[in-house]
């Protein structure tokens, strides 16, 4: 099993949602911030948000089983072996994640 590297992209904020549906005083998401690393297997890293995992553990789990060898979802969603660009569920604030396959065995 591969350990799957984990890169925080981007962090976004939906203004105009969040004036229409959030809580008063909402602002991007204050668990993550652009450019954080992140390293996992079949567990969730210490740090990464609960909620993101749920959403991206699946893709994790794939990469670090060998899916890392083929390109997800029969060649048309991402170009690039071993690699997969997944969000969090939250439509508000969403964070953008890469995840790459590594060569370091867990």
């Amino acid at each position: 099993m591969k350990k799957v590297k984990i890169t925080v992209l981007r962090t976004m904020f939906n203004e105009d949602l969040a004036a229409e549906y959030g809580a008063e005083g909402l602002a991007a998401c204050p668990f993550h911030r652009e450019g954080q690393v992140f390293y996992a297997d079949y567990a969730k890293p210490e740090g990464l948000c609960d909620e993101a995992w749920k959403a991206i553990y699946q893709y994790v789990f794939a990469l670090a089983h060998g899916a890392g060898n083929v390109v997800f979802y029969y060649g048309d969603w991402i170009r690039k072996p071993g690699t997969a660009i997944c969000s969090c569920n939250d439509g508000l604030r969403p964070v953008i994640f890469k995840l790459e396959t590594t060569q370091e065995e867990e």
